[in-house]
């Protein structure tokens, strides 16, 4: 039998290191506050500058981007983890 944990925290997976997920806080918003920096501009999902390969898992858009973004890629500004993803950032 497969337990899913209500109550767990999203991971995010960046370069191999593991990134505790806020509550509430935005995929961008969770790596910047692991000190990484990362390219970003409007925050809102119009410009595409925060563009992300989602290489697994799942997230949620806060906002519907207007950004050109392909399948494989989501926009970090605007999406929030809904299970453990791991990235990889586009520059």
């Amino acid at each position: 039998m497969n337990s899913v944990s209500v109550n767990k925290t999203p991971t995010i997976t960046l370069d191999g290191n593991n990134i505790e997920c806020a509550q509430g806080k935005s995929v961008l918003e969770n790596i910047e506050s692991a000190g990484v920096e990362m390219a970003y501009n409007c925050r809102e999902g119009f410009c595409g500058v925060c563009r992300t390969k989602l290489v697994s898992g799942q997230v949620e858009y806060t906002l519907d981007p207007l950004a050109f973004i392909d399948d494989d890629e989501i926009l970090s500004c605007c999406t929030k983890p809904i299970t453990d993803i791991e990235v990889k950032v586009i520059y």
